[in-house]
């Protein structure tokens, strides 16, 4: 039986998966490792304000009342957020996380998310797609989903941990861990 395009697809998965990536500090840098991949290690911060720049759009029905860090089980809950450089919600304004999440825990702490992190950097202009679980006062994974612009096949994953969850806003500090496939990397 001859091999189909389907069995060079998985090849190639399994080879891009099998290349060794290291992670670097969280300073904004780009690295080339050994292989050809290109990786980018950052960290933006979230700035989000009920009824502001977040939105419930749809009540839940169970579980805790609304809070900074709890919202019913069931409850749709919309945002368009600031991302800045520093945990200051007045420092520069480098991109937007915008999406949506769906309170999945019963004690209204935990959500399953959607967002698109578009992105003005000094060297990178697109924005990420990202869609995970997210604990709202522990730090959580998400993966990298998609990506566009200079995030064009962009791998990885975004680690969102809360930094100030008083107040009438509440900030995360968005770790952005990124990597491109081999053949990205020597075309750019």
């Amino acid at each position: 039986m001859a091999p189909t395009l389907d069995n060079y697809v998985v090849a190639i998965l399994i080879l891009l998966f099998a290349l060794p990536w290291k992670a670097k500090s969280m300073d904004s840098h780009q690295h080339h490792d050994g292989n050809g991949m290109k990786s980018l290690h950052f960290a933006l911060f979230q700035h989000e304000t009920i009824n502001k720049t977040g939105y419930i759009v749809v009540n839940g029905v169970a579980g805790p009342g609304v809070s900074q860090t709890t919202t019913p089980f069931g409850t749709i809950f919309v945002f368009q957020d600031p991302m800045t450089v520093a945990a200051n919600r007045s420092s520069k304004v480098v991109g937007v996380a915008e999406g949506s999440s769906i309170t999945s825990g019963l004690d209204g702490l935990q959500s399953i998310s959607v967002a698109k992190i578009s992105l003005r950097l000094k060297r990178h202009i697109g924005s990420i797609s990202i869609v995970g679980g997210t604990h709202n006062i522990k730090p959580s994974d998400h993966p990298v989903v998609g990506g566009t612009g200079d995030f064009l096949f962009v791998q990885g994953y975004v680690r969102s941990s809360p930094v100030n969850l008083h107040g009438l806003t509440v900030t995360y500090k968005i770790d952005f861990h990124l990597y491109w496939p081999p053949f990205v990397a020597k075309s750019s």
